[in-house]
């Protein structure tokens, strides 16, 4: 029995933030924050994070080095109840790790190691254990050009074949095989989730139609643009000619962004877990992000399930 099980696959990283920078200090010189906190995040680890605190059963896939920092995340994901048994670990390279000085308008500027997570190809992905979930859910291209591309689309036509439900989310950073390796999965993924600005920055597109021609064009059958403040965007492939679906964003005050589209997408693929139609999960997966938004870090915010519906029902949006 599958149930309600999601895999998170994709890349894994420790961040370390604090805030609030205006600057970094010339030389050696000293600059006192009001806080520094070290998590669990990136598009997988901190997506698997938020759907097991709104209480689904998750199992992360990806790869960590045989450091201290692979064992913190370890022991930090399984204390909330995510099994790691998907998890590789690389000896050859540190636990990717990002540190990230929060600008006081929320803003993340961010120095980064890939570590393992460029390392994680097809070969460590374990089919059996994945094939035991309702859901996949994929995010890290292209941070991981082991398995991007045309490897990461078997992953996804094994899911199709098994009625997986996939999500894809990414860090659009510029880079010469992106546009291919999104090519390659977008005809076997069911919700491709990035953002509205990361598509355009893939496309060299400006109008939103244009962007969304794109996606379909290359396969895309259902998109889920998250697009800031001003909320999230979905249409198909079927409906493409008609007006979009817009859900607003809620009005709360801003701390740290860290984590709020990995958050979005735990909100929406649980939505849909509860049978929810699109629109609603799209406002759970805005609950999500404006919770998270409040607190520094991609876990902050979140307390559980009946929380956020909560919020999602009760607080003001845009």
């Amino acid at each position: 029995m599958k149930g309600h099980r999601v895999a998170s696959l994709g890349i894994h990283i420790v961040d370390v933030l604090g805030r609030h920078v205006d600057s970094i200090p010339e030389g050696q010189g000293l600059t006192l924050l009001d806080e520094i906190r070290v998590t669990v995040a990136g598009t997988a680890a901190g997506t698997a994070v938020d759907l097991a605190k709104l209480g689904m059963e998750v199992v992360a896939f990806g790869a960590i080095g045989e450091d201290e920092l692979g064992e913190f995340l370890l022991a930090t994901m399984q204390r909330y109840g995510i099994d790691t048994s998907g998890l590789v670990r690389k000896s050859e390279v540190q636990t990717s790790s990002t540190m990230l000085p929060i600008r006081p308008n929320g803003e993340r500027p961010a120095l980064h190691v890939p570590g393992a997570n460029a390392y994680y190809n097809i070969d460590d992905v374990d089919f059996d254990l994945l094939g035991s979930c309702s859901f996949l859910h994929v995010g890290g291209t292209p941070l991981m050009p082991a398995i991007d591309g045309e490897p990461l689309s078997r992953v996804f036509r094994f899911a199709r074949d098994k009625g997986i439900i996939s999500t894809y989310d990414l860090l659009a950073l510029p880079h010469p095989q992106l546009e291919s390796s999104i090519e390659k999965c977008l005809p076997y993924v069911d919700y491709f989730m990035p953002g509205l600005e990361e598509v355009a920055m893939i496309s060299g597109e400006k109008e939103e139609q244009e962007i969304f021609s794109y996606c379909f064009d290359r396969g895309a059958t259902h998109l889920v643009l998250k697009d800031g403040e001003r909320g999230s965007i979905y249409t198909s492939s079927e409906k493409r000619h008609e007006t979009p679906v817009r859900v607003p964003s809620y009005r709360v005050p801003v701390v740290d962004s860290t984590g709020c589209g990995d958050s979005y997408c735990a909100g929406f693929i649980t939505g849909l877990s509860m049978g929810w139609e699109i629109p609603k999960a799209m406002r759970l997966g805005s609950a999500c992000g404006a919770l998270v938004i409040q607190g520094l870090g991609s876990d902050a915010g979140i307390l559980d399930r009946d929380h956020t519906i909560e919020f999602m029902n009760e607080r003001e949006t845009y």
